[in-house]
């Protein structure tokens, strides 16, 4: 059944699985070909437990990376390039876009973590009934999912990307926005080996298949 409502959409940031693209934390322990099939096996997982779902828009990088994302593309989903500049310009362009082609409530997801659910993104839209704001925290302090009801570009403005303090300087910035914000399941995203063994442990006792 899809959890995606009417008025929304999902949004899930992908990159062309590169090697020295893609996991480059990663890559400094297992090597950039090891990291980027881990990355392609990260998204094949996310894919597979998001498939059935509608609504959903794979935002690319790099640019002129569509054939390399293709094979993850599913019946009604559809495909285009991420803004160009930082993470903070790449997800305002990201919602800006969505919500000027007349979606209410838009949630964007990363690719690192193949954890999340489609109960998960139920939960998500449906705060987003009485929040301004829905975020998904990470257990290294980002976050993994934020979801807003209308662009809010001051979330993303002055953020220590890639760091532990992601969750909280988001937090404090919507609390100065005045936003009212609720919060998911942590959840952890796999950027190191110890997360990556976590997941090929987790993926043995959770198959999933494309």
């Amino acid at each position: 059944m899809d959890t995606i409502p009417a008025d929304a959409r999902l949004i899930v940031f992908v990159k062309a699985p590169r090697p020295g693209f893609v996991k480059t934390r990663l890559a400094t322990t297992v090597g950039p070909e090891t990291a980027a099939e881990a990355y392609t096996a990260l998204v094949e997982t996310l894919i597979a437990r998001l498939d059935g779902l509608s609504a959903i828009e794979l935002k690319f990088s790099p640019l002129g990376a569509e054939a390399e994302i293709e094979p993850w593309l599913r019946p009604q989903w559809t495909a285009s390039p991420q803004a160009e500049g930082d993470l903070a310009e790449r997800l305002i362009g990201a919602f800006k876009d969505a919500f000027d082609a007349g979606h209410r409530r838009v949630v964007i997801i990363g690719s690192d973590c193949p954890y999340i659910t489609p109960d998960d993104l139920r939960d998500a839209f449906q705060q987003l009934t009485n929040h301004d704001v829905v975020l998904g925290p990470a257990s290294d302090g980002g976050y993994w999912l934020i979801g807003l009801r209308q662009p809010q570009p001051t979330l993303f403005k002055d953020i220590a990307w890639s760091t532990a303090t992601v969750f909280q300087e988001t937090l404090a910035a919507a609390a100065a926005a005045d936003l009212r914000v609720t919060r998911l399941r942590e959840l952890s995203d796999v950027d190191t080996l110890a997360d990556l063994l976590h997941f090929n442990t987790w993926q043995v006792e959770h198959p999933t298949r494309l």
